[in-house]
């Protein structure tokens, strides 16, 4: 061997291979990011332990749908990358006071903690729904979220006041999204000014969202803000923001999209310059009739202000006027530029004439909603279904319709259901109790019949009216892709609560209110109920020892047994039941008027 041979480094030996089932794994979570729908990644994470380990460390968007049915250190150790958490607390019938004060006080509390200790450190999004949040939760996150956090929305929640909103706004200094939406906030005793809390430097704030938020803001805060958010594309104030003051914020934000207007209307004693003239000018400037895509708002409307948003209308994909009562003549004002809208939501007012110029206008809609003005069951017919039927002839692209009213026809409904079969979801709100066809007298059985047989893809449906067990037949024959349904006051026997949860296999949220459904009827669910989210029954004929055999057959399903009027005592009768699934088990912050079997 030569000298130079000598200086050479000897040659490299290969590299050892990396292990096979490392491989697997960065291959399993390289094609597992191209998977979106929470439903096909479960799907994916139980076909081998590889691949739950992959699913596991490539779930970003993470919802926990009942925040009983799973802890936050579980979700914590499942998820670890979690950016985007979604929570839900209080079922659905919670929003009709069906539910004690005090039955979830602290539900919430675990998760602030988990998330200040650093469980989910990658978390950049958080939205919470129906849940009970305080100041003392809000004050917590905002001084250990992460430094990546950016979104935090609050829907439906209560319990928290101007000072949990000042500790978001002054510490998540990387804010790009602040909504409250249809919260009901505490009562205080001293106002904090939470838009001040703002940091002064110009912001990141893309949404902010405070319309349900009573006291009123320091405007000149609020303007400020606005004017150093150059990327705010939403924004819906409250309704002490006049209509000055909403064309003023308007000029600071040219890139809008998404707008809640306030009360849209004048301040009292009127406002100097604010003529229809600067209105109209104020929805025309910057490219708005091209660029702003949803209104809402329109809490104290002003009559002769309302023809300015027709400039908007045609771009318009969303149009909320639920807070004003819209008469058929002011409707007519705009609705006929409304051509491209997909989601409308209006009051009863509007009346079957409004509705049939809602149908002559809007072929594209997919989502409607008629909220009513009165909602009580002797309340002034003011839709009916004529304005239904109009709907489902104008209307064939129509994907959901939420229709409350005081009459209703099987022949109306019927023509929805040949009309629009692409339905996903239908929920139709007859006010008055036991109501049969108002034309011929008849059980309203052979409408929802016809909406199950004719909207194969129909996934939630709430009923109402006078239906025999008949309708629960058609539903548990024809409902099987329904996951979501609503019963009060129908039925005359356990035998259509047995046609329901035999009949419909993918049913997850079960909703039933004063129904002569008993323990025959709810044991026939037995098979079913570890498939399903929830169960609710409230003023049935259940009896605590039919709840107890359902809690000894199916031990992994938490049995709560609810006093909806704490101050009564309840020997075997059970006013409430509320059944779910939990990977933890029982709660333990269970309030005296809850008994859990």
């Amino acid at each position: 061997m030569s000298e130079e041979d000598e200086d050479q480094p000897p040659p490299k030996r290969p590299s050892a291979s990396p292990p096979a089932d490392q491989v697997l794994d960065n291959v399993l979570e390289t094609v597992l990011q191209f998977l979106d729908a929470p439903r096909d990644r479960s799907a994916a994470s139980l076909v081998c332990r590889s691949w739950h380990r992959a699913e596991s460390a490539t779930r970003e968007a993470v919802a926990v749908r009942n925040l009983l049915a799973a802890s936050a250190a579980r979700t914590a150790r499942r998820f670890p990358n979690a950016r985007t958490l979604l929570l839900k607390g209080r079922p659905r019938f919670a929003d009709f006071n069906l539910l004690p004060q005090g039955w979830d006080a602290s539900a919430f509390r675990p998760w602030a903690a988990a998330i200040a200790a650093g469980a989910f450190p990658a978390l950049t999004s958080l939205y919470l729904k129906r849940i009970p949040v305080t100041d003392a939760d809000l004050d917590l996150l905002s001084r250990s979220l992460p430094a990546s956090f950016r979104d935090l929305s609050l829907h439906l929640c209560d319990g928290f006041s101007s000072r949990g909103l000042a500790s978001i706004a002054s510490h998540c200094r990387g804010l790009r999204v602040l909504d409250v939406v249809e919260c009901d906030m505490a009562e205080e005793q001293e106002v904090v000014d939470w838009v001040a809390a703002f940091p002064p430097e110009p912001t990141n704030l893309e949404s902010l969202s405070f319309e349900c938020y009573e006291p009123p803001v320091a405007f000149a805060a609020l303007e400020a803000l606005v004017a150093r958010s150059p990327r705010l594309n939403r924004l819906g104030v409250n309704q002490h923001i006049s209509l000055g003051q909403l064309r003023r914020l308007m000029a600071h934000a040219p890139r809008l999209s998404h707008l809640g207007t306030g009360s849209f209307r004048p301040a009292d004693g009127g406002e100097e310059g604010l003529g229809f003239g600067e209105v109209l000018a104020a929805f025309s400037s910057a490219g708005r009739a091209r660029t702003l895509v949803s209104l809402s708002g329109f809490r104290e409307l002003a009559q002769e202000y309302l023809p300015t948003i027709a400039v908007v209308c045609s771009n318009l994909k969303t149009l909320d006027l639920s807070y004003t009562p819209v008469t058929p003549n002011q409707i007519l004002m705009f609705i006929g530029q409304c051509y491209n809208l997909e989601t409308l939501w209006v009051l009863d007012s509007v009346r079957d004439e409004g509705l049939e110029n809602v149908a002559i206008s809007c072929k594209k809609l997919q989502c409607l909603r008629v909220l009513p003005l009165d909602a009580h069951e002797d309340a002034d017919e003011l839709v009916s279904e004529v304005g239904l039927a109009a709907i489902s002839r104008g209307c064939p692209k129509l994907r959901s319709i939420l229709y409350f009213c005081q009459r209703m026809t099987n022949t109306a409904v019927i023509a929805m259901s040949q009309n629009c079969p692409e339905l996903k979801v239908f929920r139709l709100c007859i006010m008055g109790r036991h109501q049969p066809d108002h034309a011929t007298g008849e059980p309203m059985d052979e409408g929802f019949g016809a909406i199950v047989q004719n909207c194969s893809k129909l996934t939630r449906l709430s009923t109402s009216g006078h239906l025999t067990d008949r309708a629960f037949e058609y539903i548990g024959r024809y409902g099987k892709s329904l996951r979501t349904l609503s019963v009060a006051f129908a039925g005359n026997s356990d035998m259509a609560l047995q046609y329901i949860l035999q009949g419909c296999s993918k049913l997850e949220k079960l909703e039933i209110r004063d129904c002569p459904f008993g323990d025959a009827g709810l044991l026939s669910g037995m098979h079913h109920f570890y498939n399903m989210r929830f169960v609710w029954m409230s003023g049935c004929n259940l009896t605590l020892q039919g709840c107890k055999e359902v809690a000894r057959g199916l031990p992994r399903m938490v049995v709560e047994l609810i006093n909806g009027q704490p101050e009564n005592e309840r020997a075997e009768a059970v006013d409430i039941l509320y059944m779910y699934r939990s990977l933890d088990g029982p709660r333990e912050d269970v309030p005296p008027f809850v008994k859990i079997l």
